[in-house]
């Protein structure tokens, strides 16, 4: 067991663990971050896909001890609401788009898409198809087809792939 320090959605965390336990775990299981889906366990499906100072990665494989100093990013950390407010959370405007173009169906790849297509806007993506395709490629998805994933990351990034 040992101590890490470290940000997630803004918030300092700290926890002692084991440092070889699975950030996806620490992430549902200790601090109750339960958007981020365990798919595969093993690093192929993106289901699990969170950003690890900016940069997309499987929290299936990342040890907690690498993350230490680190911020971390989770679906839940998208949408932003007003301290002490009684109204529901504002959508990002990746989330809109998603939810917009019916880019989301079951829900398992979801969370990792939109932190996919969130790293992809944050570097400053477009709406090229090839491109946004390159961005969520080590995420998979078995209900759409990717089609209306990817409407949904150009429209996000400034630009609505129908004008």
């Amino acid at each position: 067991m040992a101590i890490y320090r470290f940000t997630v959605n803004e918030s300092p965390i700290v926890v002692d663990l084991p440092g070889m336990r699975r950030l996806l775990d620490v992430l549902r299981e200790d601090l109750a971050l339960t958007g981020t889906k365990e798919g595969c366990g093993e690093g192929e499906c993106g289901a699990c896909t969170v950003l690890l100072d900016g940069t997309p990665v499987d929290a299936c494989l990342v040890p907690i001890c690498q993350v230490e100093g680190c911020i971390v990013e989770t679906v839940e950390g998208l949408a932003s609401t007003e301290p002490g407010s009684d109204l529901p959370p504002t959508l990002d405007r990746l989330q809109a788009a998603f939810l917009k173009t019916g880019g989301a169906q079951c829900g398992i790849c979801t969370p990792g898409m939109l932190m996919a297509g969130r790293a992809y806007i944050d570097a400053g993506g477009g709406p090229d198809d090839d491109a946004i395709r390159e961005a969520i490629a080590g995420n998979l998805c078995r209900c759409t087809g990717y089609t209306k994933i990817i409407e949904a990351i150009a429209l996000a990034s400034g630009q609505d792939p129908a004008a």
